[in-house]
Protein backbone atom coordinates (compact mmCIF):
# COMPACT_ATOMS: atom_id res chain seq x y z
CA UNK A 1 0.00 0.00 0.00
CA UNK A 2 1.65 3.19 -1.06
CA UNK A 3 0.88 6.70 1.04
CA UNK A 4 0.06 9.38 -0.60
CA UNK A 5 2.79 12.70 -0.23
CA UNK A 6 0.74 15.07 1.83
CA UNK A 7 0.84 18.20 -0.93
CA UNK A 8 2.92 21.23 0.75
CA UNK A 9 0.31 24.63 0.68
CA UNK A 10 1.51 27.09 -1.43
CA UNK A 11 2.89 30.52 -0.15
CA UNK A 12 2.66 33.24 -0.96
CA UNK A 13 4.60 36.02 0.78
CA UNK A 14 5.53 39.16 -0.50
CA UNK A 15 9.05 39.43 -1.82
CA UNK A 16 10.05 41.99 0.39
CA UNK A 17 9.59 40.27 3.71
CA UNK A 18 10.66 36.91 2.62
CA UNK A 19 14.14 36.37 5.05
CA UNK A 20 13.08 38.59 7.18
CA UNK A 21 13.60 37.77 10.71
CA UNK A 22 11.82 39.43 14.13
CA UNK A 23 13.20 42.59 15.45
CA UNK A 24 16.64 41.74 16.86
CA UNK A 25 15.94 43.59 20.13
CA UNK A 26 12.36 41.89 20.62
CA UNK A 27 13.88 38.36 19.87
CA UNK A 28 16.69 39.20 22.46
CA UNK A 29 14.29 40.09 25.17
CA UNK A 30 12.25 37.35 24.91
CA UNK A 31 15.03 34.53 24.40
CA UNK A 32 16.40 36.25 27.72
CA UNK A 33 13.37 35.70 29.50
CA UNK A 34 13.23 32.22 28.40
CA UNK A 35 16.28 31.37 29.65
CA UNK A 36 15.46 33.12 32.74
CA UNK A 37 12.44 30.05 32.75
CA UNK A 38 14.70 27.78 32.05
CA UNK A 39 16.94 28.91 35.62
CA UNK A 40 19.61 30.45 33.84
CA UNK A 41 20.86 33.61 35.20
CA UNK A 42 20.61 35.93 32.33
CA UNK A 43 21.76 39.72 32.51
CA UNK A 44 19.62 41.32 30.56
CA UNK A 45 21.34 43.88 28.13
CA UNK A 46 19.58 43.19 25.15
CA UNK A 47 16.47 45.17 24.62
CA UNK A 48 16.62 48.92 25.63
CA UNK A 49 13.88 49.39 27.97
CA UNK A 50 13.84 52.06 30.41
CA UNK A 51 13.97 50.83 33.62
CA UNK A 52 12.44 53.88 35.17
CA UNK A 53 8.85 53.87 36.42
CA UNK A 54 5.88 56.36 34.59
CA UNK A 55 6.50 59.77 36.66
CA UNK A 56 3.17 59.58 39.01
CA UNK A 57 1.86 62.59 37.64
CA UNK A 58 1.38 61.07 34.14
CA UNK A 59 0.33 57.56 35.72
CA UNK A 60 -2.33 59.83 38.00
CA UNK A 61 -3.71 61.07 34.56
CA UNK A 62 -4.11 57.81 32.90
CA UNK A 63 -6.53 56.81 35.87
CA UNK A 64 -8.51 59.87 35.50
CA UNK A 65 -9.15 59.20 31.90
CA UNK A 66 -9.39 55.64 31.84
CA UNK A 67 -13.17 56.06 30.97
CA UNK A 68 -12.33 57.50 27.95
CA UNK A 69 -13.38 55.45 25.02
CA UNK A 70 -14.13 57.48 22.10
CA UNK A 71 -11.92 57.03 19.01
CA UNK A 72 -10.09 60.30 18.15
CA UNK A 73 -9.20 62.08 15.53
CA UNK A 74 -6.74 60.57 13.48
CA UNK A 75 -3.92 62.79 13.73
CA UNK A 76 -4.11 62.93 17.57
CA UNK A 77 -6.00 64.46 20.50
CA UNK A 78 -5.76 68.39 19.76
CA UNK A 79 -4.52 69.54 23.31
CA UNK A 80 -2.33 66.96 23.33
CA UNK A 81 -0.94 68.24 19.89
CA UNK A 82 -0.89 71.38 21.14
CA UNK A 83 1.19 70.44 24.01
CA UNK A 84 3.73 68.37 22.13
CA UNK A 85 3.95 71.60 19.93
CA UNK A 86 4.28 73.76 23.00
CA UNK A 87 7.33 71.69 24.46
CA UNK A 88 9.25 71.78 20.83
CA UNK A 89 8.66 75.88 21.33
CA UNK A 90 9.89 75.71 24.90
CA UNK A 91 12.62 73.50 24.26
CA UNK A 92 13.90 73.71 21.29
CA UNK A 93 12.57 77.42 20.17
CA UNK A 94 10.85 75.94 17.28
CA UNK A 95 7.43 77.46 16.03
CA UNK A 96 5.12 75.09 15.61
CA UNK A 97 1.46 74.75 15.96
CA UNK A 98 -0.90 71.95 16.79
CA UNK A 99 -1.65 71.60 13.14
CA UNK A 100 1.86 70.44 12.76
CA UNK A 101 1.53 67.21 15.00
CA UNK A 102 0.77 63.64 14.64
CA UNK A 103 0.07 61.21 17.07
CA UNK A 104 0.57 57.46 16.41
CA UNK A 105 0.82 54.16 18.57
CA UNK A 106 4.68 54.55 18.91
CA UNK A 107 7.25 56.51 16.93
CA UNK A 108 7.90 53.50 15.19
CA UNK A 109 5.07 53.00 13.24
CA UNK A 110 4.97 56.57 12.02
CA UNK A 111 8.18 55.91 10.54
CA UNK A 112 6.94 52.85 8.88
CA UNK A 113 4.57 55.15 7.55
CA UNK A 114 6.54 57.77 6.53
CA UNK A 115 8.91 55.47 4.58
CA UNK A 116 5.31 53.69 3.09
CA UNK A 117 4.26 57.38 1.65
CA UNK A 118 7.15 58.90 0.65
CA UNK A 119 8.68 57.97 -2.95
CA UNK A 120 12.50 58.52 -2.43
CA UNK A 121 15.68 56.57 -0.94
CA UNK A 122 16.30 56.23 2.47
CA UNK A 123 20.01 57.04 3.93
CA UNK A 124 20.96 55.79 7.01
CA UNK A 125 24.50 55.91 9.24
CA UNK A 126 25.87 53.01 10.42
CA UNK A 127 25.94 51.67 13.45
CA UNK A 128 21.81 52.30 13.69
CA UNK A 129 18.79 51.22 15.45
CA UNK A 130 17.71 47.96 14.00
CA UNK A 131 14.33 48.83 12.54
CA UNK A 132 14.93 51.01 10.17
CA UNK A 133 16.99 49.17 7.52
CA UNK A 134 14.00 46.20 7.47
CA UNK A 135 10.88 48.78 7.42
CA UNK A 136 12.38 50.41 4.17
CA UNK A 137 12.58 46.81 3.18
CA UNK A 138 9.14 45.72 3.90
CA UNK A 139 7.76 48.97 1.34
CA UNK A 140 10.55 48.42 -1.36
CA UNK A 141 12.80 51.47 -0.50
CA UNK A 142 16.09 51.64 -1.69
CA UNK A 143 18.95 52.15 1.31
CA UNK A 144 21.70 54.14 1.41
CA UNK A 145 24.03 52.65 3.96
CA UNK A 146 26.36 55.76 5.02
CA UNK A 147 29.82 54.33 7.45
CA UNK A 148 30.51 56.11 10.05
CA UNK A 149 34.46 56.06 11.99
CA UNK A 150 35.58 55.25 15.21
CA UNK A 151 37.70 58.54 15.24
CA UNK A 152 34.36 60.71 14.65
CA UNK A 153 32.46 57.89 17.43
CA UNK A 154 30.37 56.92 14.89
CA UNK A 155 28.47 60.34 14.30
CA UNK A 156 27.82 61.24 10.92
CA UNK A 157 30.23 63.91 9.28
CA UNK A 158 28.94 66.22 7.15
CA UNK A 159 31.24 65.77 4.71
CA UNK A 160 29.90 62.03 4.05
CA UNK A 161 26.29 63.17 3.39
CA UNK A 162 27.61 65.83 1.32
CA UNK A 163 29.43 62.81 -0.86
CA UNK A 164 26.09 60.95 -0.81
CA UNK A 165 24.16 63.40 -1.57
CA UNK A 166 26.15 64.66 -4.41
CA UNK A 167 26.23 61.30 -6.25
CA UNK A 168 22.66 62.13 -7.80
CA UNK A 169 22.12 65.51 -6.47
CA UNK A 170 17.96 65.74 -7.83
CA UNK A 171 17.12 62.48 -5.92
CA UNK A 172 14.58 62.47 -3.50
CA UNK A 173 16.08 61.22 -0.04
CA UNK A 174 14.99 60.99 3.53
CA UNK A 175 17.94 61.06 5.81
CA UNK A 176 17.77 59.61 9.31
CA UNK A 177 19.84 61.34 12.02
CA UNK A 178 19.10 59.61 15.87
CA UNK A 179 20.65 61.40 18.88
CA UNK A 180 21.75 60.79 21.66
CA UNK A 181 22.15 57.76 19.52
CA UNK A 182 20.77 53.82 19.87
CA UNK A 183 23.41 52.34 20.32
CA UNK A 184 26.13 54.06 20.66
CA UNK A 185 25.11 56.66 23.26
CA UNK A 186 26.83 59.79 21.53
CA UNK A 187 25.37 63.26 20.28
CA UNK A 188 26.85 65.70 17.63
CA UNK A 189 27.80 68.94 18.45
CA UNK A 190 26.70 72.22 18.14
CA UNK A 191 28.96 73.01 14.83
CA UNK A 192 28.58 69.43 13.48
CA UNK A 193 24.66 70.12 13.52
CA UNK A 194 25.18 73.53 11.55
CA UNK A 195 27.09 71.38 9.66
CA UNK A 196 24.87 68.47 8.42
CA UNK A 197 21.60 71.30 8.18
CA UNK A 198 23.54 72.86 5.52
CA UNK A 199 24.35 70.04 3.44
CA UNK A 200 20.25 68.70 4.07
CA UNK A 201 19.38 72.32 2.56
CA UNK A 202 22.21 72.62 -0.43
CA UNK A 203 20.74 68.86 -1.51
CA UNK A 204 17.11 70.01 -0.40
CA UNK A 205 17.19 66.19 1.65
CA UNK A 206 14.27 65.69 4.09
CA UNK A 207 15.70 64.58 7.63
CA UNK A 208 13.65 62.30 9.79
CA UNK A 209 15.76 63.93 13.35
CA UNK A 210 15.18 60.54 15.84
CA UNK A 211 15.13 62.88 19.37
CA UNK A 212 13.63 60.07 21.11
CA UNK A 213 15.78 59.93 23.51
CA UNK A 214 16.69 63.88 23.53
CA UNK A 215 15.48 64.32 27.15
CA UNK A 216 18.17 61.68 29.00
CA UNK A 217 20.99 64.03 27.63
CA UNK A 218 22.71 63.92 30.61
CA UNK A 219 23.79 67.41 31.05
CA UNK A 220 20.16 68.50 29.82
CA UNK A 221 21.72 69.72 26.40
CA UNK A 222 20.56 68.23 23.81
CA UNK A 223 19.94 70.67 20.77
CA UNK A 224 17.44 69.33 17.90
CA UNK A 225 18.85 70.38 14.27
CA UNK A 226 15.70 71.35 13.50
CA UNK A 227 16.41 75.30 14.68
CA UNK A 228 19.16 75.11 12.16
CA UNK A 229 16.89 73.60 8.92
CA UNK A 230 13.52 74.26 10.49
CA UNK A 231 11.94 73.93 6.43
CA UNK A 232 13.19 70.24 5.95
CA UNK A 233 13.33 68.66 9.10
CA UNK A 234 10.78 66.07 10.82
CA UNK A 235 11.27 65.53 14.81
CA UNK A 236 10.47 62.29 15.69
CA UNK A 237 9.46 61.79 19.63
CA UNK A 238 6.98 60.00 22.28
CA UNK A 239 6.88 58.90 25.56
CA UNK A 240 8.97 55.16 25.34
CA UNK A 241 12.42 56.16 26.71
CA UNK A 242 12.16 59.50 28.82
CA UNK A 243 8.96 59.00 30.11
CA UNK A 244 9.36 54.88 30.99
CA UNK A 245 6.39 54.24 29.23
CA UNK A 246 7.71 51.86 25.97
CA UNK A 247 4.75 49.83 26.63
CA UNK A 248 2.38 52.61 26.39
CA UNK A 249 3.58 53.19 22.61
CA UNK A 250 2.75 56.86 21.79
CA UNK A 251 4.95 58.31 19.04
CA UNK A 252 5.13 62.09 17.42
CA UNK A 253 5.75 63.60 14.74
CA UNK A 254 6.37 67.43 14.68
CA UNK A 255 6.55 68.29 10.86
CA UNK A 256 7.32 72.14 9.43
CA UNK A 257 4.60 73.63 7.65
CA UNK A 258 6.66 72.76 3.99
CA UNK A 259 6.05 69.38 4.77
CA UNK A 260 2.24 69.49 5.66
CA UNK A 261 2.06 67.46 2.39
CA UNK A 262 3.75 64.79 3.95
CA UNK A 263 1.74 64.96 7.30
CA UNK A 264 -1.31 64.95 5.25
CA UNK A 265 -0.68 61.52 3.25
CA UNK A 266 0.18 59.74 6.42
CA UNK A 267 -2.87 60.82 8.18
CA UNK A 268 -4.57 59.52 4.93
CA UNK A 269 -3.05 55.93 5.63
CA UNK A 270 -3.11 56.16 9.22
CA UNK A 271 -7.22 56.60 8.54
CA UNK A 272 -6.65 53.03 7.43
CA UNK A 273 -4.18 51.27 9.57
CA UNK A 274 -4.30 52.21 13.08
CA UNK A 275 -7.36 54.39 13.30
CA UNK A 276 -5.88 56.32 16.10
CA UNK A 277 -3.97 55.91 19.41
CA UNK A 278 -5.20 54.77 21.93
CA UNK A 279 -8.06 57.82 24.09
CA UNK A 280 -6.64 57.48 27.66
CA UNK A 281 -2.95 57.32 27.11
CA UNK A 282 -3.44 60.15 24.85
CA UNK A 283 -4.74 62.49 27.71
CA UNK A 284 -2.18 60.77 30.47
CA UNK A 285 0.48 62.20 27.11
CA UNK A 286 -1.18 65.69 27.71
CA UNK A 287 0.73 66.00 31.18
CA UNK A 288 3.57 64.76 30.41
CA UNK A 289 4.92 67.11 27.32
CA UNK A 290 3.26 69.95 29.89
CA UNK A 291 6.20 69.56 31.79
CA UNK A 292 6.82 71.08 35.35
CA UNK A 293 8.48 70.41 38.38
CA UNK A 294 7.57 67.14 39.13
CA UNK A 295 8.93 66.14 35.95
CA UNK A 296 12.01 68.25 35.99
CA UNK A 297 13.31 66.40 38.79
CA UNK A 298 12.37 62.82 37.79
CA UNK A 299 14.18 64.02 34.34
CA UNK A 300 17.47 65.10 36.44
CA UNK A 301 17.61 61.95 38.67
CA UNK A 302 17.25 59.56 35.82
CA UNK A 303 19.72 61.71 33.90
CA UNK A 304 22.46 61.44 36.52
CA UNK A 305 21.68 57.76 37.53
CA UNK A 306 22.76 57.07 33.99
CA UNK A 307 25.57 59.19 33.40
CA UNK A 308 27.35 57.88 36.56
CA UNK A 309 26.32 54.08 35.63
CA UNK A 310 27.29 54.51 31.57
CA UNK A 311 30.39 56.24 32.88
CA UNK A 312 31.17 52.75 35.11
CA UNK A 313 30.08 50.41 32.34
CA UNK A 314 33.06 52.38 29.80
CA UNK A 315 35.79 52.51 32.58
CA UNK A 316 35.58 49.08 32.67
CA UNK A 317 35.25 48.46 28.73
CA UNK A 318 38.24 50.37 28.14
CA UNK A 319 40.49 49.29 30.80
CA UNK A 320 40.30 45.49 29.21
CA UNK A 321 41.03 46.52 25.67
CA UNK A 322 37.68 47.50 24.10
CA UNK A 323 37.16 50.82 21.83
CA UNK A 324 34.43 52.51 22.90
CA UNK A 325 32.81 56.28 23.12
CA UNK A 326 31.92 57.84 26.49
CA UNK A 327 28.18 57.92 26.72
CA UNK A 328 26.84 61.06 26.57
CA UNK A 329 22.77 60.34 26.60
CA UNK A 330 20.35 57.33 26.87
CA UNK A 331 22.08 54.28 28.08
CA UNK A 332 23.73 52.28 25.30
CA UNK A 333 26.91 51.58 24.50
CA UNK A 334 28.66 50.25 21.40
CA UNK A 335 32.17 48.38 22.46
CA UNK A 336 34.65 47.65 19.45
CA UNK A 337 36.47 44.68 20.76
CA UNK A 338 38.36 44.58 17.91
CA UNK A 339 42.23 45.32 19.80
CA UNK A 340 41.33 41.47 21.02
CA UNK A 341 40.92 39.84 17.99
CA UNK A 342 43.75 37.84 18.27
CA UNK A 343 42.77 36.64 21.79
CA UNK A 344 39.03 35.94 20.36
CA UNK A 345 40.55 33.97 17.51
CA UNK A 346 41.84 31.93 19.36
CA UNK A 347 38.66 30.79 21.24
CA UNK A 348 36.69 30.41 17.90
CA UNK A 349 35.13 34.12 18.02
CA UNK A 350 35.52 36.15 14.60
CA UNK A 351 32.21 37.82 14.33
CA UNK A 352 30.21 39.69 16.09
CA UNK A 353 26.96 37.01 15.89
CA UNK A 354 29.94 34.34 17.69
CA UNK A 355 30.75 36.98 20.17
CA UNK A 356 27.45 37.76 21.07
CA UNK A 357 25.89 33.99 21.47
CA UNK A 358 29.38 32.59 23.25
CA UNK A 359 29.41 35.53 25.69
CA UNK A 360 24.88 34.74 26.20
CA UNK A 361 25.74 31.11 26.40
CA UNK A 362 29.18 31.09 29.00
CA UNK A 363 28.40 34.45 30.82
CA UNK A 364 24.81 35.25 31.01
CA UNK A 365 25.31 38.38 29.22
CA UNK A 366 22.82 39.08 26.86
CA UNK A 367 23.55 41.75 24.05
CA UNK A 368 23.15 41.80 20.34
CA UNK A 369 25.97 41.86 17.64
CA UNK A 370 27.13 44.85 15.95
CA UNK A 371 25.82 43.35 12.63
CA UNK A 372 22.38 44.01 13.61
CA UNK A 373 23.26 47.54 13.53
CA UNK A 374 23.86 47.64 10.02
CA UNK A 375 27.87 46.75 10.66
CA UNK A 376 29.77 44.38 8.90
CA UNK A 377 29.40 41.02 10.42
CA UNK A 378 32.65 40.28 11.03
CA UNK A 379 33.45 43.53 13.01
CA UNK A 380 33.82 42.89 16.85
CA UNK A 381 31.31 45.01 18.02
CA UNK A 382 27.96 45.02 20.02
CA UNK A 383 25.53 47.02 21.97
CA UNK A 384 25.03 46.65 25.30
CA UNK A 385 21.88 48.86 27.30
CA UNK A 386 22.66 49.12 30.98
CA UNK A 387 19.06 48.81 31.91
CA UNK A 388 18.66 45.82 33.76
CA UNK A 389 18.03 47.68 37.49
CA UNK A 390 15.22 48.77 39.37
CA UNK A 391 14.73 52.25 38.04
CA UNK A 392 11.76 52.72 40.75
CA UNK A 393 14.11 51.61 43.60
CA UNK A 394 17.09 53.84 42.70
CA UNK A 395 15.51 57.03 41.82
CA UNK A 396 14.59 57.06 45.32
CA UNK A 397 17.80 56.36 46.68
CA UNK A 398 19.79 58.57 44.45
CA UNK A 399 17.26 61.18 45.48
CA UNK A 400 18.37 61.03 49.23
CA UNK A 401 22.26 61.74 47.80
CA UNK A 402 22.90 65.67 47.48
CA UNK A 403 22.98 66.47 43.35
CA UNK A 404 26.36 67.57 43.86
CA UNK A 405 27.76 64.45 45.00
CA UNK A 406 28.60 61.60 42.64
CA UNK A 407 26.49 58.73 42.77
CA UNK A 408 29.93 56.25 43.77
CA UNK A 409 30.72 52.40 43.17
CA UNK A 410 29.21 51.48 46.02
CA UNK A 411 26.03 53.14 45.19
CA UNK A 412 25.92 51.41 41.94
CA UNK A 413 26.68 48.19 43.45
CA UNK A 414 23.91 48.23 45.30
CA UNK A 415 21.59 49.59 43.80
CA UNK A 416 22.17 48.30 39.81
CA UNK A 417 23.88 45.21 40.80
CA UNK A 418 22.64 43.05 37.45
CA UNK A 419 24.35 45.51 35.00
CA UNK A 420 27.80 45.78 37.35
CA UNK A 421 28.00 42.18 37.68
CA UNK A 422 27.71 41.67 34.32
CA UNK A 423 30.22 43.94 33.19
CA UNK A 424 32.06 42.04 35.66
CA UNK A 425 31.64 38.80 34.24
CA UNK A 426 32.36 40.20 30.81
CA UNK A 427 35.48 41.94 31.39
CA UNK A 428 36.69 38.30 33.05
CA UNK A 429 35.31 36.56 30.32
CA UNK A 430 37.05 38.26 27.88
CA UNK A 431 40.39 37.83 29.82
CA UNK A 432 40.16 33.94 29.62
CA UNK A 433 42.73 32.33 27.56
CA UNK A 434 41.95 30.12 24.97
CA UNK A 435 41.31 26.64 25.85
CA UNK A 436 43.51 24.12 24.84
CA UNK A 437 41.54 21.19 22.86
Amino acid sequence: MTRRKTALPDVHLNLNVRGLKQSATLSINERSAQLQQEGRQIFRLGLGQSPFPVPQPVVDELKANAHQKDYQPVRGLYVLREAVAAYHRRMHGIDRSAADVLIGPGSKELMFILQLVYYGDLVIPTPSWVSYAPQAQIVGRQIRWVPTGLENDWRLMPEELDRICREDSSRPRIVILNYPSNPTGDSYTLDELKALAKVARRYKVILLSDEIYGELHYRGQHVSIARFYPEGTIISGGLSKWCGAGGWRLGTFTFPHSLRWLLDAMAVVASETFTSTSAPIQYAAVRAFQGGMEMEQYLNQSRRILRHLGRHIWKRLKAVGAIVSEPVGGFYLFPDFGPLREVLAARGINDSVTLCERLLEETGVATLPGVEFGRPREELTLRLAYVDFDGARTLVAAQQIPPDRELDQDFLEHYCPNVVNAISAMCLWLREPAKDV
